[in-house]
């Protein structure tokens, strides 16, 4: 099996209970990934995510190599057909095959470019690695999605949450650059597929892709979607619309989260998935709060890429 998406975890709810058993004992599955390699891939910089994974691997016994692809790999080529006669060295056919001869499970991170809105929303470089590894590849995050970070966000939130069916709301905020939809798709997703009552906040413009906002409530009103809200999960995207693609096209700090949006809360959790500009996306006085997670999130980083693995693990295994 992959994991590339929600669509690869047969019960979100038993993942997660699962993921927090493993937190009490992390190396009680030591022996599944005995005699067994993870190569990760990152074409794109990375801190909890790279150290997170590779600590999971090794709670399950698991070899780990690392490359980071993008500055000491070849410039892959994916389009079919392809006369490559240009600036890229290799194509992802042979560099697939290659990576799956030397490992057992293939761990790949890699950005939406804002080259080229299809091939991004085609997931190029995931898509291609899956199509041509013949061993299962791991999405550590790919041009629309942040699968592990989701399935960790939904595990911070089991830890946390005083009630049944708490309220949860996703709030842009202001960035100086254009980031990726990836984190706020995947968290909207795993929330949809959740019992919450889910509320997505932003400006006019920063809509998100539909097929993820599912049955979300939408907002312009920040302060409304605040109202009694027991998470606030707090991330800049930029807009999905065909002409602002990859583009910043506001900077309003009155969408900044301060301390007085938070007291409009159910005594509310700050959560964010890091790194964070302090500031601009959020005051100190919030992420510095006992209310903040954003530490504990970041510790759970390594119990979701552990269950994951371990899932990958067991398929293989059978």
């Amino acid at each position: 099996m992959n994991y590339f998406d929600i669509n690869d975890i047969d019960n979100l709810s038993t993942w997660i209970n699962e993921a927090i058993e493993l937190k009490k004992d992390p190396l009680v599955y030591k022996s599944s990934g005995a005699n067994k390699t993870i190569c990760l891939l990152f074409f794109n910089n990375s801190l909890r995510t790279r150290l997170s994974t590779q600590k999971a691997a090794l709670n399950l016994g698991m070899n780990v190599m690392v490359m980071n692809f993008g500055a000491e790999g070849w410039q892959l080529e994916y389009g079919d057909g392809e006369i490559m006669d240009q600036g890229k060295s290799e194509h992802v056919i042979e560099a697939a095959q290659v990576v799956s001869q030397y490992c057992d499970i293939v761990a790949i991170r890699a950005f939406a470019k804002f080259e080229n809105k299809e091939d991004d929303y085609q997931e190029q470089v995931l898509s291609a690695f899956m199509k041509y590894a013949t061993v299962p590849v791991l999405n550590m995050e790919s041009a629309i999605g942040h699968p592990l970070q989701a399935l960790t966000d939904m595990i911070t939130i089991a830890e946390h949450s005083t009630k049944a069916r708490p309220k949860v709301v996703l709030s842009w905020a202001p960035h100086p650059k254009a980031l990726p939809q990836a984190v706020a798709n995947s968290f909207a997703q795993y929330a949809n597929a959740s019992d919450f009552d889910f509320v997505i906040t932003h400006p006019k413009g920063y809509e998100l892709d539909p097929q993820f906002v599912g049955k979300a409530m939408v907002t312009i009103n920040q302060e409304e979607a605040f109202k009694d809200a027991d998470f606030i999960y707090v991330k800049n995207w930029s807009p999905f619309a065909d002409e602002n693609y990859g583009k910043v096209i506001n900077t309003d700090s009155n969408w900044k989260i301060t301390a007085k949006k938070m007291e409009a809360t159910n005594n509310g959790k700050f959560m964010h998935c890091l790194p964070v500009r302090r500031n601009v996306i959020v005051d100190d006085e919030v992420i510095d709060s006992k209310n903040s997670l954003v530490i504990k999130q970041a510790n759970n980083r390594t119990f979701a890429a552990q269950i994951a693995i371990k899932k990958i693990l067991e398929s293989i295994n059978k």
